[in-house]
């Protein structure tokens, strides 16, 4: 069995992220959404709350070979932990790429087995992040071309500032 491992921050949810989710669940027996703390970056949500809005979108799509999960320590010590395969990482930009390649080479380095495999997103989600989400919605923005229909009210109230 081919278990992979698609780790990120998923602060909150989008399409760009379902994409990659959806895609890698057809390529591998099994996929864990891993929900990672990233000390670098303020959420907006709690490792709990991403969970649930994973969760809803995943049940929603039907993605019964996916698992959502968290950790909060190094992604490789995760990988080693659950005898995984693959970490799957997704693209929208070049600039994306050289980040990812230099995480993918520590990966390899510090974990002989970790392959790391780069799915590029569809050109429709290419501009889309979590951080363009949270602040469209903050300001009372519609942000339903860009979320899940299932988890939009919930991440809408929640970033919505209150005038």
């Amino acid at each position: 069995m081919k278990l992979a491992i698609y780790p990120g921050s998923f602060d909150p949810v989008t399409f760009g992220h379902l994409e990659i989710i959806s895609r890698a669940s057809k390529l591998f027996d099994k996929l864990i959404v891993l929900v990672s703390v990233n000390p670098n970056k303020p959420s907006s949500f709690s490792i709990e709350e991403r969970k649930e809005l994973l969760h809803k979108v995943v049940e929603a799509e039907k993605l019964n070979n996916v698992e959502i999960d968290s950790n909060d320590g190094l992604l490789i010590d995760y990988f080693t932990k659950r005898n995984a395969d693959v970490i799957v990482k997704g693209l929208r930009a070049i600039s994306d790429f050289e980040y990812e390649f230099q995480m993918a080479q520590a990966n390899r380095r510090l974990c002989y087995k970790a392959e790391t495999i780069f799915l590029t997103a569809k050109s429709e989600n290419t501009y889309l992040s979590s951080s363009m989400v949270k602040q469209i919605a903050m300001f009372g923005g519609d942000i339903s071309d860009f979320v899940p229909e299932c988890v939009l009210n919930q991440i809408t109230e929640r970033l919505r500032i209150k005038q």
